[in-house]
């Protein structure tokens, strides 16, 4: 019987166009082998499925067909498919830094085996069980690196956390808690918090930049801040109390976070922001 791989590497499209093949190529090209790529096409009319099928001869990708609501009902089918112990999310148009980058993330995992046991028998606060592990990204639009959080704590996962561009779930967290349909933008944040909150799985950071992300995707777009920040809102009060947001909600005022948004957006003013950012981390 076959050996699952490690990592089942997910690419979700519809009418992807040449976007499809920048984002296979820096799969395929990496130098460590032991993955599969899942391709889950919401039923594509541009032809680029249907062309890139007939000159695939890499049986380590597969592509599944199948009418979807969004991008987080794709994600859920890909993950109903994949057989990696570890899924990480690739977009279309986004690509892993460099060809090394499962080698170190594998060697990440190889050096920390004693947090990435399944110890969800016997799991308490001190004994975590199934990982994320995370690292950083580069983003396009600014042309900047932009740091994780290294501690995640409560208050740092009520700000933000890293997007899944970053990250590399075990899969059972996945199967577990699938994405939340009803929301449209935020569904990632929420089935990050129900790891971190509620599952108490182990959020392990490593200074790797994983990928560089295109960015201006759909939960970006100015028609869906508004949107953003209300399903943000709501999924907080889920897994916080109304003090401990209250609480946040006063840090981040005192602390200028709308300015610093801004700022993190902004190519003119990006690269100094994340410096700082970066500064603030390392001395945490």
């Amino acid at each position: 019987m076959k050996q699952a791989p490690v990592f089942s590497v997910i690419v979700v499209c519809l009418n992807p166009g040449n976007k499809l093949q920048i984002t296979l190529d820096s799969i395929t090209s990496q130098t460590y082998a032991d993955y599969e790529v899942i391709i889950k096409d919401g039923l594509s009319s541009d032809g680029t499925i249907e062309s890139w099928e007939k000159s695939n001869q890499d049986a380590r990708i597969k592509v599944y067909k199948e009418k979807d609501s969004g991008i987080y009902d794709a994600m859920n089918q890909a993950v109903a498919k994949a057989q990696g112990r570890f899924v990480y999310f690739l977009n279309c148009g986004d690509v892993l830094r460099d060809e090394n980058v499962l080698a170190r993330i594998h060697s990440a995992i190889e050096d920390s085996k004693d947090n990435f046991k399944d110890k969800t028998k016997d799991k308490t606060k001190d004994n975590p069980g199934l990982t994320i592990l995370y690292g950083d990204i580069l983003e396009m639009l600014t042309g900047e690196q932009v740091t994780s959080n290294p501690r995640l704590d409560r208050f740092g996962l009520y700000r933000n956390v890293p997007c899944h561009q970053a990250c590399f779930y075990e899969r059972e967290l996945l199967s577990r808690h699938p994405f939340m349909l009803q929301y449209r933008v935020r569904a990632d944040y929420e089935q990050f918090l129900w790891c971190a909150l509620e599952e108490k799985a182990h959020l392990s950071y490593t200074a790797l930049t994983v990928a560089c992300y295109e960015g201006g995707g759909f939960s970006e777009s100015k028609a869906n801040r508004r949107l953003s920040d209300k399903e943000h809102k709501e999924i907080a009060g889920k897994y916080m109390s109304r003090g401990e947001i209250l609480q946040y909600q006063i840090i981040l005022w005192l602390t200028l976070a709308p300015i610093r948004s801004k700022m993190a957006q902004n190519k003119k003013t990006a690269a100094l922001y994340n410096r700082i950012k970066k500064i603030i981390y390392n001395k945490r």
